[in-house]
């Protein structure tokens, strides 16, 4: 459970949060939840640029549920060569697909039981889907920038994304957790940075019981 510290001061986290990233959200590019459920599972292990650079062929070529569960993952291969993991990553996302295709009509299912039930979707893919393309706050994505900057402000002692979640959930109002979740991730891309934080430049540097302490993601 969050320290009575870290609940003291998680309101002024998010006023400044808020001021900082008002219209907070993926850096991802998508414009359906189809879309938005499979460069999510792209970017695993990738950077969002890399997948913004070739999900625009990608959706060209299936643009939908039904078309990509018809496609050889070998076709895809040389499309997502550049993400790495690039012949899992065609694997799981024609799986996906199929999957899409014959539980849910090609449709993105809107709950976090389905979503986590299908190829390559865990908890913070199925969060970010979930709160991102349908407004339903069921978690809170921990992705390394999230567990870095909520470990370095002292809203959580722990190590594992699931713990992690839970106390930033206990600390978090719900109808924050979606925005919540992306403010920390371009807060750790662009100011908390693993190797050398911009202290200087951070607006939760008087409320941050660890500034200017580099913590391992």
């Amino acid at each position: 459970m969050p320290t009575e510290d870290a609940r003291q001061r998680i309101g002024a986290i998010l006023e400044r949060l808020r001021e900082a990233y008002p219209n907070a959200t993926t850096e991802l590019r998508w414009s359906n939840p189809f879309e938005l459920l499979i460069v999510t599972v792209l970017s695993a292990q990738t950077t969002d640029k890399k997948v913004n650079e070739v999900s625009p062929e990608l959706f060209r070529r299936y643009p939908t549920a039904e078309a990509l569960a018809q496609a050889n993952p070998e076709e895809l291969e040389p499309l997502l060569r550049p993400l790495g993991y690039y012949r899992q990553k065609a694997r799981t996302i024609v799986n996906l697909a199929r999957q899409l295709v014959e539980r849910h009509g090609g449709e993105v299912p809107r709950s976090m039981e389905a979503l986590t039930a299908l190829p390559g979707v865990g908890r913070k893919t199925a969060a970010i889907v979930l709160g991102t393309a349908f407004g339903i706050r069921e978690g809170i994505a921990v992705d390394t920038h999230v567990s870095r900057v909520s470990q370095r402000l002292g809203l959580t002692t722990h190590k594992t994304p699931d713990k992690i979640e839970q106390d930033l959930m206990a600390l978090v109002p719900r109808e924050d957790w979606t925005w919540f979740g992306h403010a920390l991730v371009l807060h750790g891309r662009y100011v908390c940075l693993a190797r050398r934080p911009r202290c200087s430049q951070c607006v939760l540097a008087d409320v941050c019981p660890r500034i200017g302490v580099t913590v391992a993601a």
